[in-house]
């Protein structure tokens, strides 16, 4: 396979995290605004799973203080630097399709797709690891994926089950890359919302 784990780190969602999680300005922060409200609702998930959320409930979980306009900063048609926004101005066909599986009109689905990717992201740094040290057989890589979101999905039952157990991202982004092409974003997005499903039984 010619796909090299550097394409891994240049994902459009690896550049849309890394873009924000890395600037250390502190009048500038966003990620750290964003992150209070993954939080929140990473939270409110595993204390009342099955439970809806609302903006509301979301806001009203925010530490130190949550209030409506920031979180129509964080989620929304008219939030800011949304993951969705990227893998759109990207414009390639895998991104397009993938933008077209998370492109929301409920805010709060919005918030928790991006929470997932969050969540998941110390996984995601886990996974790249282990690739490195292990094979490159893209059945082996895509094992390896499999595994590891289930792993994760076992230890954030009711995160990773929110949304009709719709996966990660990155995860879905990573799975495309693996594949060059050959299996489109859509299928992707499909094929590891099956794992979600069957990853806590």
């Amino acid at each position: 396979m010619s796909t090299t784990i550097e394409d891994f780190r240049y994902t459009v969602i690896g550049k849309w995290h890394r873009r924000l999680a890395d600037n250390k300005s502190p009048r500038r922060n966003h990620w750290q605004t964003k992150v209070v409200y993954y939080q929140a609702a990473a939270e409110l998930l595993a204390a009342r799973p099955g439970h809806p959320l609302t903006w509301k409930s979301v806001v009203g979980a925010a530490r130190p203080r949550g209030c409506r306009s920031t979180f129509y900063e964080v989620a929304g048609a008219h939030a800011r630097h949304r993951m969705v926004d990227d893998l759109i101005a990207d414009g390639g066909p895998d991104a397009m399709q993938i933008a077209l599986r998370y492109l929301r009109t409920d805010p709060v689905e919005q918030l928790i797709d991006e929470t997932k990717v969050w969540s998941f992201w110390p996984y995601r740094q886990q996974l790249i690891a282990r690739w490195l040290s292990g094979g490159t057989t893209r059945e082996g890589l895509e094992a390896t994926l499999i595994d590891v979101l289930s792993a994760w999905a076992r230890n954030n039952p009711a995160l990773a089950s929110a949304v009709g157990h719709t996966p990660p991202a990155c995860a879905v982004e990573d799975l495309t890359v693996l594949h060059e092409g050959q299996l489109a974003g859509m299928r992707s997005a499909g094929r590891l919302t099956d794992v979600l499903r069957h990853a806590g039984r």
